[in-house]
């Protein structure tokens, strides 16, 4: 199964076995994979269900191939919580990396915004550049889960999604503060996910290069965010979010968290 390429579809492709691919998906699997007639390759929804698919010539088009599910295929290699990165966009085209890592590393949901010192101000069109790096990204690395990118918001819009009174009221909430950025003593981010023993869902909120304001942190620490510290060198951008994610994909998967992948035979 290892050696098996594969496509990332929405769930509404599938009708009866059967995949309806787009245009795109015909191109890629033809031209770029070099598949054809009779090749299998690994059907994944993003939503968490993977199939065998078998690909086949589409009667009803003559010209085209299509693809029909052969067997469910019973995998966990999904962190055991749902875990949202709330990231200040940084300078140019980075972002493109943070999705890309955040996904390898197990987020569900990313929310990019504009905080005080954020330069970048992102044309409609990312939106959808970023969900297909996501896609990839969740292909590559074996996800089952396609992470949701949401369109971008002014960071006060963003930390209202997690007040109290709504649906995340049982996520743990992490602010990463930068060194010698806010006057008060904060602790490690390891030290408080090790001392949390019961994490539920988790939300990391990584500023931009230069970090938060004092008062972009007291907004969050007011919503229950708690203001942690990721180390005392200075980190870019790009490489907070993937040193927050690594520690919290650590500490979820020491908890003898076991990955299993098996087909489920048909009767």
């Amino acid at each position: 199964m290892a050696d098996l390429q594969r496509l990332a579809i929405a769930p509404q492709q599938i009708c009866r076995q059967k995949v309806f691919l787009t245009v795109e998906q015909h191109h890629y699997l033809e031209r770029v994979l070099r598949l054809g007639v009779g090749d299998r390759f690994i059907i994944m929804d993003g939503e968490g269900k993977w199939w065998l698919a078998k690909l086949t010539p589409d009667i009803s088009r003559k010209t085209e191939l299509t693809a029909v599910l052969e067997q469910e295929i019973s995998i966990q290699n999904e962190l055991p919580i749902e875990l949202t990165l709330i990231s200040a966009l940084p300078k140019g085209n980075n972002f493109d990396e943070v999705v890309r890592q955040s996904t390898e590393l197990g987020v569900t949901h990313i929310l990019p915004v504009i905080s005080s010192r954020t330069l970048l101000k992102p044309s409609p069109q990312k939106l959808k550049r970023w969900q297909k790096i996501a896609t990839e990204a969740a292909e590559q690395s074996e996800r089952q889960v396609v992470p949701k990118i949401r369109e971008t918001l002014e960071y006060s819009v963003a930390l209202s999604l997690f007040e109290k009174q709504n649906l995340f009221t049982n996520y743990h909430k992490y602010i990463c503060v930068a060194r010698n950025s806010y006057p008060h003593s904060y602790p490690l981010l390891l030290e408080s996910l090790l001392d949390n023993q019961k994490l539920e869902s988790i939300v990391i909120a990584i500023g931009p290069e230069g970090g938060w304001t004092n008062g972009e942190i007291e907004g969050a620490i007011a919503r229950g965010f708690q203001a942690v510290s990721l180390g005392k060198r200075i980190l870019r951008g790009v490489t907070a979010p993937l040193v927050a994610l690594s520690l919290v994909a650590a500490v979820l998967e020491r908890k003898k968290y076991s990955p299993t992948r098996q087909l489920k035979t048909k009767d």
